[in-house]
Order: C-alpha cells, then structure tokens, then sequence
C-alpha cells in the first residue's frame, strides 16, 4: 500500500492543530510536543480500558517519518496490541492532514507501555477492570 493510499490504524484518539509555539528552531513541529500528544491519547485509551488510573512507565520504536509542519492537523490514532497482568501496550500513529486540503500522511508512530494503578499508586491487575 502506498503512502497515498495508507489509512490510519486504530480508533481517533485526539486531534490538535500544531501551532507556532509547538516549533523547533528549524521551524517544524518539535518532536517532544507531538510525543506528548501522542503519549495523551494512549494514556485515554488505557484509562478506559483499565477504568482507572494508569501511567507511562516506557515508549517504545518511535519512529519520525517526516515533519509536521505550523497549521497541520494532528490526528493520533491509537490500538491496545498486547494485554498483561498490570500493563498494557499501546500502538500509537500520528497522521497529519495538511493545511486546506484534504491530503493526510502518517508522521510519527510508536508503542507506548502503561501499568494500571490504584488508589495508592501502585500496580493493579488491568485483567479485574
């Protein structure tokens, strides 16, 4: 499948139009502020499935694929890959759709891990929600 063809995969977690401050020196988006929207829309997907809190504990083959650029609609696309006893595994995909048009190309993908927690902090089964 080519890129013009490809389709995000998984359920539409967020999306965010990148604005002048979320740039880097080179003027592209800044690789940390798309890694933060990404690491938002796992933590809802893991939350709900866990009916509960849950936190970051790694990020795993993140990949930049090409710039997001000021003005672009960020979409994050998210599906739990893997199911543990306290944690989960999340694929996250970042597509972008370019400014007045209807043209979308995937920008950034990764894994990012969660452990479920309860009330005091610490791990929980994620298999009792």
């Amino acid at each position: 499948m080519n890129e013009n063809t490809a389709a995000p995969s998984g359920d539409l977690a967020i999306r965010v139009v990148a604005m002048p401050a979320d740039t880097n020196p080179a003027g592209d988006i800044f690789g940390g502020w798309l890694i933060s929207q990404m690491d938002i829309a796992a933590s809802t997907t893991a939350a709900l499935r866990a009916r509960g809190r849950c936190a970051t504990v790694a990020i795993d083959r993140v990949v930049f694929h090409r710039p997001v650029s000021v003005g672009d609609e960020v979409s994050i696309y998210t599906s739990i890959i893997k199911v543990g006893r306290t944690s989960m595994t999340i694929a996250v995909e970042a597509w972008r759709r370019v400014r007045h048009t209807s043209e979308i190309q995937k920008v950034t993908e990764g894994h990012f891990v969660f452990v479920a927690l309860d009330a005091n902090g610490r791990p929980r089964s994620v298999l009792d929600s």
